[in-house]
């Protein structure tokens, strides 16, 4: 039987996992049509097209970790962890599918990063939602993160961009 998560390694599931990252980024654009300019924002500043160009990279040990989720053998959802300044890491791109929602890979795949996180001694997981991410903010909220104000964090200034953080 397959894992419900694991660790991308191979050049298929790193083509997965570039697919499913626009597949996110189609979904949030459907989710919030009144903040496409944000999201083209975002998406410029995370250098998100040359970051899948580079992913191994990117995403890989040493830099970083990227997971995936599967249902039914299929890959459905994923999470990356990247550098953030020395020594903390960035939960990015939580993605689950709408059709396997509901099967606690969401939970899955955060316990997984958050695990990573600490086994290579970060200090702090940093994160950036939407306010209207109702699934994943009690989540995340259930796994440590808090919330936390800084204007001079990506659109720092706009509430209905959430910043939280989990200090290991």
């Amino acid at each position: 039987m397959m894992e419900r998560v694991s660790k991308v390694r191979t050049s298929d599931e790193i083509d997965t996992a570039r697919a499913l990252v626009w597949e996110f980024f189609d979904s949030m654009k459907e989710r919030y049509p009144d903040m496409i300019d944000t999201i083209d924002d975002y998406f410029a500043k995370q250098d998100v097209a040359g970051e899948l160009a580079d992913f191994a990279a990117r995403f890989l040990p040493p830099r970083g970790e990227a997971f995936l989720a599967w249902h039914e053998g299929e890959a459905v959802g994923l999470v990356l962890l990247k550098r953030h300044g020395e020594g903390d890491g960035e939960m990015n791109r939580m993605f689950v599918r709408a059709s396997a929602r509901g099967q606690g890979l969401g939970r899955a795949l955060g316990e997984a990063l958050v695990a990573e996180a600490r086994a290579r001694g970060m200090g702090t997981v940093w994160l950036d939602a939407l306010y209207r991410h109702v699934e994943a903010l009690p989540l995340y909220e259930s796994l440590g993160f808090v919330r936390y104000t800084n204007t001079d964090a990506f659109h720092g200034s706009d509430a209905r961009v959430i910043h939280m953080k989990l200090v290991l």
